[in-house]
């Protein structure tokens, strides 16, 4: 019980959200945009300072079938180091069209691409976290 900080991990940027397990519910918070991993990973600890969760959650991205790539191996990586780094249990959450499903969110609310792209990530995240509240199932520190 608690809050929950949730990542889409990109190799330019990372979307973060929130959500409190009470509730289940899911916001956007933020997007990190950081050249080197120092940076990215001190952005995530004033995030971890201020909102003190009880739980990460890190999209896993997939082939459309299931099966992994390149990115599924970076963002295991970095969940890894999020564990390691904070001390608290990592999930994964399947994290397949959830870009897709931001972008069309996002133009529901009348956002044409350029001005919905600063939000797409913490959008995305936001659909990352949601997808895991709806998915118990899925134990901490094991792929999806």
């Amino acid at each position: 019980m608690g809050t929950v900080l949730a990542f889409d991990f990109g190799e330019k940027r990372i979307g973060v959200a929130t959500g409190e397990t009470l509730l289940s519910s899911a916001h956007p918070l933020t997007v990190i945009h950081a050249e080197s991993n120092d940076e990215r990973f001190a952005a995530i600890s004033k995030l971890v300072a201020e909102w003190q969760p009880e739980q990460l959650v890190v999209g896993l991205p997939t082939h459309a079938d299931g099966t992994p790539h390149e990115m599924t191996r970076l963002a295991t990586k970095f969940a890894e180091r999020l564990k390691r780094r904070f001390n608290l249990p990592v999930s994964f959450a399947d994290e397949r069209l959830t870009s897709v499903d931001a972008e069309a969110r996002l133009r529901e609310t009348g956002r044409n691409s350029r001005s919905a792209k600063p939000l797409l990530d913490a959008v995305a995240a936001q659909l990352i976290l949601q997808t895991w509240f709806e998915s118990p199932h899925v134990q901490p520190d094991s792929p999806a």
